[in-house]
């Protein structure tokens, strides 16, 4: 059992304290967001100085893959050792990959360094949460994380710009060394301000749970991530990685039956409200993955914007999502967590409608307001639920709950990614396979989209053909953004309407 002082705000440390633990938690969270999309401007650079340019979806997929294969790990940990020595592990660890990947001679060597930055950002990512879980109360929770839920969104805006900067004006190593300044700030001042008292106690460690856990998870999101890119989905590869994926977690569940501490209770999938609030992660992680990968694409390739200028497309995300999610703490104390998630299941489908809506002749300004209507939602469901989680626990479990829906989001973005990439590479290459006469020769297959989306205006039959190619295939992505906003009410109705604190 487990006895810390952070079930109050006094017992973590004075409420000034507060101020600079939440500092340190929103900048170790900037360091995770950013190197997610910071690197993506900065490929040109890396594969002329490294070469591997077929292997370079891999520095994003491993990266998504460690961070999310861990979170559940780190959850129970958490429950078992403290948040402090959990989080201090997961800067350490994301610190040496940055340093590794700022050294990498390779390009095999940077992916296998962004598979250790993933593994310190699976541990950064569930402890921030975890840790104003246990800093602030239930009124104030939801205000808090819509600070938090901001570095996001900005990250996806200010990343790119930063590697394009880093990497024309500096060396795009820069990009994973500016990483330790800032990270050894956040980890001095949660060393400074961040107290927590646990009780010791034998503890049996789930080895084999951790390891069925971590690989099967680890194949199954693989096949996500790279069917349809790397092999065919009904391909033999496709097929044996799914099959093997789900026999380990199958596995994993009878072995968590039997384990004395399961690294992952299965009880996390046997209360309402837990299953609900972890659906509704899924479905964000899955919006969020459609509207901040293609929104962009959209912006620059159809509408002809800089990228500048799309990038503040999807800043409107970042300014809906903490507004309503610091409302969201008023409305629920009023109303309760669920029927305020369903408020913003009401602006997620309205956002994703309005989106969908969007087409070659709509504005720039049209584009923002959708993402800003889908923020609003996002704020208002999100926030709710993962306080209503984290609300119907004790300390000593809700590192698991928090992990747990951290890691349904990361699976949603998975799953998001699979499913959004294979109907956007689908369209196009239809599109591509039969083009019109007197367009000309195009590049193989969707490269033909560098003739839209390199910043330069073409009015060229080729790049116009390419144009609305591009328009049919975002088109295609956000109708199925708006059916995956749909689902949102499905998983906020599984949760009961009144919470109250679990019995184990």
């Amino acid at each position: 059992m487990t006895t810390p002082a952070a079930t109050s705000v006094k017992g973590v440390g004075f409420r000034s304290e507060r101020g600079p633990v939440l500092i340190a938690v929103m900048l170790s969270t900037a360091l995770v967001a950013l190197d997610s999309t910071i690197i993506a401007t900065a490929v040109p650079s890396v594969v002329r100085d490294l070469g591997g340019f077929a292997q370079f979806p891999w520095l994003f997929s491993i990266y998504l893959l460690t961070q999310a294969v861990t979170v559940p790990l780190y959850g129970k940990f958490a429950d078992v050792l403290g948040r402090r020595p959990v989080m201090f592990f997961g800067i350490a660890a994301f610190l040496v990959g940055s340093v590794l990947c700022g050294a990498a001679w390779s390009m095999p060597v940077l992916i296998a360094a962004r598979a250790v930055q993933g593994i310190g950002a699976g541990a950064i990512q569930p402890m921030s949460m975890t840790i104003i879980g246990d800093l602030y109360t239930v009124e104030e929770r939801a205000r808090v994380q819509g600070y938090v839920a901001s570095v996001w969104g900005a990250a996806s805006v200010i990343g790119p710009t930063l590697g394009g900067l880093f990497a024309e004006y500096l060396d795009w190593r820069w990009i994973f060394f500016i990483n330790l300044p800032l990270g050894a700030i956040a980890a001095l001042m949660l060393f400074r301000g961040f107290r927590e008292r646990v009780e010791r106690k034998p503890h049996k460690v789930d080895y084999l749970g951790a390891a069925l856990l971590t690989i099967g998870c680890s194949l199954v999101i693989l096949g996500l991530l790279e069917g349809g890119v790397a092999w065919g989905w009904g391909s033999l590869p496709s097929v044996a990685i799914f099959v093997a994926g789900a026999l380990l977690l199958a596995v994993f569940v009878l072995v968590e039956k039997r384990a004395a501490e399961p690294v992952l209770p299965l009880w996390v999938f046997t209360r309402r409200v837990l299953v609900g609030g972890n659906l509704v992660a899924v479905v964000v992680g899955a919006v969020l993955m459609g509207l901040t990968s293609y929104l962009p694409t959209y912006a620059q390739g159809v509408l002809g914007a800089g990228a500048l200028v799309a990038g503040f497309a999807v800043a409107a995300l970042t300014v809906g999502w903490p507004l309503s999610a610091s409302l969201a703490g008023k409305i629920y104390l009023r109303i309760g967590f669920r029927d305020t998630a369903l408020i913003g299941s009401v602006f997620i489908i309205a956002g994703g409608v309005l989106v969908a809506m969007l087409g070659a002749g709509s504005s720039i300004w049209a584009a923002a307001f959708a993402a800003f209507v889908l923020g609003v939602g996002l704020g208002l469901a999100a926030s709710p639920t993962l306080v209503a989680i984290q609300s119907v626990v004790g300390w000593d479990r809700r590192g698991v709950v928090t992990a747990t829906n951290l890691f349904s989001r990361s699976l949603g973005s998975a799953v998001g990614a699979a499913a959004f990439g294979a109907i956007a590479n689908a369209t196009l290459a239809s599109r591509f396979a039969s083009p019109p006469a007197g367009v000309g020769q195009l590049p193989p297959s969707v490269d033909a989209t560098s003739l839209v989306l390199d910043g330069h205006a073409d009015d060229s039959p080729a790049a116009v053909f390419v144009r609305g190619a591009l328009a049919e295939a975002t088109h295609y992505v956000f109708l199925g953004l708006a059916a995956v906003a749909v689902l949102s009410v499905g998983a906020l109705l599984l949760m009961p309407r009144k919470t109250e604190q679990l019995e184990f």
